[in-house]
C-alpha cells in the first residue's frame, strides 16, 4: 500500500513537471510568434497621426510634439521603479545622442506620482540628456497603459508607426528608426 501510494505521488509529480514543461514551452513559442507579428512597423496608410501632446518638464518648461513635425519621435512612458526601465534608458540616452543630428527627438515621459526627487535622482543616475516629461493633470496620456516601460515611435507626420509595450532593445528601436528616416 505505501509502495502504491508512493508510486502515485510520483505519477503526479511527473504529470504537473511536464505540464509546466508544456506551459513554458507554449509561453516561449507564443512570446516569439508575438515579437515576430509585432516586429514590423505600421504601413503608412494604416498609422493614425498622434493628436497634439503638451508635457510639462522636469525643470520648467514645455515640450510638445507639434514642434518636432518632420523628425523621428520616441516617446517613451517609464517610472522611477520599473526595473526594466533601468535596463531600457541607457539605450534610449544613447540613441537621443547619436541620432538627434539625424532628425530624431526622445522624450522619457515619467509616470511617477507625487514627489518629482524620485525622477531627478533617476535623470542624474542614469546620465539623461532628452527631455523628461510630465502629463498634464488629469491627461488620459500614461492611463491604460499595458505596462512599462512603453515606447511609441511617431514618423516624420506625426503618425504613430509602432509601440513597443516593455523594454524595447536598442538595436531594434535603432533599426526602426533608421527605416522611417528613410521615409
Amino acid at each position: 500500500m505505501v509502495r502504491e501510494m508512493g508510486r502515485e505521488v510520483q505519477v503526479r509529480r511527473l504529470a504537473v513537471g511536464l505540464l509546466v514543461v508544456v506551459g513554458v514551452v507554449v509561453m516561449v513559442v507564443g512570446s516569439r510568434s508575438w515579437s515576430r507579428r509585432s516586429a514590423a512597423l505600421l504601413p503608412q496608410e494604416e498609422r493614425k497621426v498622434l493628436g497634439p501632446i503638451t508635457l510639462e518638464q522636469l525643470g520648467g518648461g514645455r515640450w510638445e510634439l507639434g514642434e518636432h513635425r518632420g523628425q523621428v519621435v520616441a516617446i517613451n512612458f517609464w517610472a522611477s521603479w520599473c526595473v526594466p526601465c533601468w535596463e531600457e534608458t541607457p539605450g534610449l540616452e544613447r540613441v537621443a545622442e547619436e541620432m538627434g543630428p539625424k532628425g530624431v527627438a526622445v522624450v522619457g515621459v515619467s509616470l511617477d506620482e507625487g514627489d518629482r526627487t524620485k525622477v531627478e535622482s533617476f535623470v542624474k543616475r542614469f546620465h539623461v540628456t532628452y527631455p523628461v516629461a510630465f502629463p498634464e493633470v488629469l491627461s488620459q496620456l500614461g492611463s491604460g497603459m499595458a505596462g512599462l516601460p512603453t515606447t511609441m515611435l511617431v514618423d516624420k507626420q506625426g503618425r504613430v508607426a509602432k509601440t513597443y509595450v516593455g523594454l524595447v532593445r536598442e538595436t531594434e528601436l535603432r533599426r526602426d528608426i533608421s527605416r522611417l528616416l528613410g521615409e
